[in-house]
């Protein structure tokens, strides 16, 4: 049985945004999802966060524990059997750096975690990361430093114009075992406050899979930034799929 409520603290929350050519992106996403388009595109990425505190909601703070993890994540669309019109995230992979979270994810709480290893250092304004699974399967390099604007070749016009669009997304789905069932989890947080990041480097072996993402398909468009935000995961009802994604 799973726990209804886990709480804890955001220490760092980095999302690394692409826009992907949403003819490529929609083979990808298995049904009932379609990508949630933004001037056209298909927008994914990468959400590579801190998390401290953790624990069930009833248990205080001490008897929470800190981990680094990565979720490879899609901005999406699905519509529920009533007709109504949902977004939110479908997420292929999970990346944890956690043992307790490798083992508990899909069981004690939504979402399946593969272990790796996460080499990090930031001093509150620039942040280096390196990020290895341990079945080889996924590999993220960064480097970033905080800044006071999106680069201007990014789609968004403004920050809250990006803010806006990722704010919509606290509903997850992410792959399982279970073939096509897909683990849901609701993100909800006290306040929602970005800041900018400016990206020196990026480089991820998910998005430059050209079995998955065709040459060209796929390009870096801007980043941003959360600290020190508490939150609460709430499960969500299971979703379940004609099919898988092509990647896992």
């Amino acid at each position: 049985m799973r726990l209804p409520i886990i709480s804890g603290l955001i220490r760092r929350r980095l999302l690394v945004n692409f826009r992907v050519d949403a003819e490529v992106m929609g083979r990808f996403l298995p049904p009932p999802f379609r990508p949630k388009l933004h001037r056209g595109y298909a927008i994914a990425g990468i959400c590579l966060i801190r998390l401290e505190q953790i624990r069930p909601a009833w248990l205080p703070r001490i008897c929470g524990i800190s981990s680094e993890n990565a979720a490879h994540r899609i901005a999406v669309l699905w519509d529920e059997s009533s007709g109504e019109s949902r977004e939110g995230v479908f997420i292929p992979r999970r990346d944890t750096g956690s043992w307790i979270n490798h083992f508990a994810g899909g069981r004690i709480f939504p979402g399946e975690h593969h272990l790796a290893d996460f080499t990090f250092s930031d001093d509150g304004f620039r942040i280096s990361m390196s990020v290895r699974a341990r079945d080889g399967l996924m590999a993220v390099q960064l480097r970033a430093q905080e800044s006071d604007a999106l680069p201007e070749s990014s789609s968004f016009e403004s920050l809250a114009e990006s803010s806006a669009y990722f704010e919509g997304g606290s509903v997850g789905y992410s792959v399982t075992r279970d073939c096509c069932r897909l683990d849901g989890v609701r993100l909800q947080t006290e306040g929602w406050q970005v800041r900018p990041l400016a990206v020196e480097h990026i480089e991820s072996s998910f998005f430059a899979d050209e079995s998955a993402f065709p040459a060209g398909s796929v390009t870096f468009d801007h980043a941003l930034i959360m600290r020190d935000l508490s939150h609460q995961w709430h499960g969500e009802s299971d979703m379940f799929t004609e099919q898988t994604a092509n990647i896992q």
